[in-house]
Order: structure tokens, then C-alpha cells, then sequence
């Protein structure tokens, strides 16, 4: 039987010692607060280049911030996504994590801050992350990337963004993805509840009160439980997605909607690979400094990324 890593366990024990409300207890601008002050702390991770940037959105300006790990040369492009239940986080809470994907892939990394809900239900998020995705594809020259190498990333919600932006480039005729990286993503409603739903749906770092106050914020007035930008595992054609990573963690209420994405991915047809931490819970990628082996896993997943999208020698700007 899975045991979780001490060192996971030790960041629940300190959370508990706190005795601070959960964040879905708090109204979404005061759980954005909480949420930096939990991420945003000591000095930021060295890289060459870091540059926050504008890019237009449909509604708007919309801020985005590049990571170049080698100015002066042509790099493939990773378009990240952040998670936080559509709700929080931002540019900075997940600053550490692009550009630790920056470094060890050597790849640039583009991290979109698309607006968020309850002010912004879906698909505001979707149609943001689809507009810096073309954007980025448009402006190679001014990020100092290849864009016939272009890589989707994301983490839990983000990953549900990230894996939405794919249908729509697909639907909607381009820009061309050469992969998408799924970090532990949101792929279906919480209702039906799954075994993992039932099995780590409390006390571990994420848990079903989150999601429930995630979906309330996220669902519009109107709906269809058969949208796939909303519900991805529920999509009746997965055909035609770009490459995948999908990453899950034992001790996440997430777990089974990751693995049946991942199957259902393989069913149509697309290249997927599975990675399991069958020792790590929800929110390891941003656990670097805390748990070794979310550092390690950070590292081959940029590896991973990547190798996929280095099947041409870089070009000089």
C-alpha cells in the first residue's frame, strides 16, 4: 500500500499547525492573497531572461511573462498554464515552477495570467489561453522562439485549460501543437464522485470543499455537462489532440479523472505517456524547495517536453 513522501506529509502537518480557515472558506480575493503569501517568498529562480510582456486577449490586455533560459538563440516554446481552481494564483505563485521548466528544458516558457473566476466564468480562461497561444505563435521574433516547436503545459486547473486550448487549436485550425503536458489536471465535474473522490477527497492538499467552491466559481449560468473544453473526459472525439505527458499523484482526489483521461487519450489514437507518483499528493510541481522528489520530477518533465519537441536543430537569432 502507498505511503505518502514524509516531506509532503510534513507541509499538511505545518498547514494544520496554522490554524488558518481553508482558503474555499474565504472570499476569492482574500484567498488570492493567501494563496502569494504561501508561494511568493525569498528570491526568484535564476534564469537568463524573465520579462513580463502584454499580449491581446478578447477582453483585453492580457499579462504574460516570458522565460528565456538562452537569449540570443531560437528555443522551442512552452505555453504554461497556472491552476488554482480558475480562482487564484497567478503570474508570481507559480514563477519558481516556469522557470525551473525553463532551465532544465532549455526550452523558453510563456506563463499566461488569463483572467479568473467568479468575475470571469468559463470559458473566459479558455478563449485567454487560446488568444496568448496565438499570439505566441505570431510573434517568434520578438519572443526569440521557434514557433514550429510550440508545447501546452499545465498544472490542475491550468491543466484542464491547457488540454481545452489544444481542442480549440484543433478545431479551429492551428497554431500547430506539437505537445501538451497535463500536470495532475481537472478532466470531469467532482459528481459523480470517483474512488480517489472518496479515497483522498480530505485531508491531504487538496480536497472535494476546493473543488466544489472551484466548479461553483468556474460553471457559468448556462452549461452543458458535454462540453469537452469544460469536461475533457466527457469529449466524444480526442482525435487529432497533440502528443501527451500526464502526470497524477496517489493522494489526489484528481487521480482517477487523470488516468482516464490519459487512457481515454490513448483509445484515440493519441501518443500518451503516464507518469504516476504513487507517493506525492495534489500540487507537487510547486513543492520544489520541499519535496525532492517533486524537484526530480520537474526535471524530467521539462526533459521530457523537451525531447519531443527537439526533432530539429535550434536555429540562431
Amino acid at each position: 500500500m502507498s505511503t505518502l513522501d514524509p516531506q509532503a506529509q510534513a507541509l499538511i502537518d505545518a498547514a494544520i499547525a496554522s490554524g488558518l480557515p481553508p482558503v474555499h472558506s474565504l472570499p476569492a480575493a482574500q484567498a488570492r492573497r493567501r494563496m502569494r503569501s504561501a508561494f511568493i517568498w525569498g528570491d526568484p529562480e535564476p534564469i537568463e531572461h524573465r520579462k513580463d510582456l502584454i499580449a491581446p486577449g478578447p477582453a483585453g490586455d492580457l499579462p504574460v511573462r516570458l522565460y528565456h533560459p538562452a537569449p540570443g538563440r531560437r528555443l522551442p516554446l512552452i505555453v504554461f498554464f497556472h491552476g488554482g481552481g480558475w480562482i487564484v494564483n497567478d503570474l508570481d505563485t507559480h514563477d519558481r515552477l516556469c522557470a525551473r521548466l525553463a532551465v532544465e528544458s532549455s526550452c523558453a516558457v510563456l506563463s499566461v495570467d488569463f483572467r479568473c473566476a467568479p468575475e470571469h466564468p468559463y470559458p473566459a480562461p479558455v478563449e485567454d489561453g487560446y488568444a496568448a497561444l496565438v499570439w505566441a505563435a505570431s510573434h517568434g521574433d520578438v519572443l526569440g522562439v521557434d514557433t514550429s516547436r510550440v508545447a501546452v503545459a499545465g498544472d490542475s486547473s491550468g491543466g484542464t485549460v491547457a488540454t481545452a486550448v489544444c481542442m480549440t487549436a484543433r478545431d479551429r485550425g492551428g497554431p500547430v501543437i506539437g505537445q501538451q503536458t497535463l500536470i495532475y489536471p481537472v478532466t470531469d465535474h467532482l459528481d459523480p464522485p470517483t474512488a480517489s473522490y472518496r479515497e483522498r477527497g480530505t485531508g491531504y492538499s487538496l480536497n472535494r470543499g476546493f473543488m466544489e467552491w472551484a466548479w461553483q466559481a468556474y460553471l457559468p449560468a448556462e452549461w452543458s455537462a458535454t462540453d469537452p473544453r469544460l469536461f475533457p473526459l466527457r469529449a466524444a472525439d480526442l482525435r487529432g489532440l497533440p502528443r501527451t505527458l500526464m502526470l497524477t499523484a496517489e493522494f489526489d482526489p484528481l487521480r482517477d479523472e487523470g488516468i482516464a483521461y490519459a487512457d481515454r487519450l490513448s483509445e484515440a489514437g493519441v501518443p500518451t505517456e503516464h507518469w504516476h507518483f504513487d507517493d506525492q499528493m495534489h500540487g507537487f510541481a510547486l513543492q520544489t524547495h520541499a519535496i525532492d522528489r517533486a524537484r526530480r520530477a520537474v526535471a524530467d518533465t521539462a526533459r521530457h517536453i523537451a525531447a519531443v519537441l527537439r526533432e530539429s536543430p535550434e536555429e540562431t537569432l
